[in-house]
């Protein structure tokens, strides 16, 4: 079943707006990998690229979303994420990762970045003294995640385009 594509509404409240368009442009990302077989969610199109795949795009914005709330925000989780090992670009390394698993831990990870919004004041700044991101409040990593998930938006159409000629503004 598709996920739905919707724009908050002209007058909501900054933090309803804020949470609908960042869930907008998880869609999109959704959306994106919607039809796309197996072989070329792993397949690279762009050659100084090669990490940059549809399901490695789709890894790295579950772990993105898990880097901001959780681990920079409410100071947990930091061994589990590849993105604090050593290795570079670890959480883009999916090979044999089927695309379906992917895209249902991103959305599980959304929904749990969702609550933890819910949760707290836009006001509130992060918990984790390691990364001088950790004192951001939770209004800016809103407004990064929606950053970072739109550009990452538009490298899957770019990518999907050229694997197999699909386009489509939402």
């Amino acid at each position: 079943m598709p996920i739905p594509r919707n724009r908050p509404d002209f007058t909501a409240d900054e933090r309803t707006q804020l949470i609908g368009w960042l869930d907008l442009q998880r869609s999109i990302i959704q959306w994106k990998c919607e039809g796309i077989s197996e072989e070329d969610a792993h397949r690279a199109v762009l050659p100084d690229s090669p990490l940059m795949t549809v399901a490695g795009l789709v890894s790295h914005m579950r772990w993105t979303e898990h880097c901001w709330f959780q681990v920079l925000f409410l100071n947990r989780g930091a061994l589990e994420n590849p993105q604090f090992g050593d290795e570079e670009d670890r959480d883009f390394k999916v090979d044999g990762v089927p695309l379906a698993r992917l895209l249902e831990e991103y959305g599980a990870q959304c929904a749990i970045s969702n609550e933890v919004s819910a949760a707290h004041d836009l006001d509130r700044t992060g918990l984790n003294p390691d990364f001088k991101s950790g004192a951001a409040s939770l209004r800016w990593i809103l407004l990064h995640m929606l950053e970072e998930t739109a550009r990452h938006a538009g490298h899957l159409d770019t990518i999907r385009e050229l694997l197999d000629g699909e386009t489509g503004y939402f």
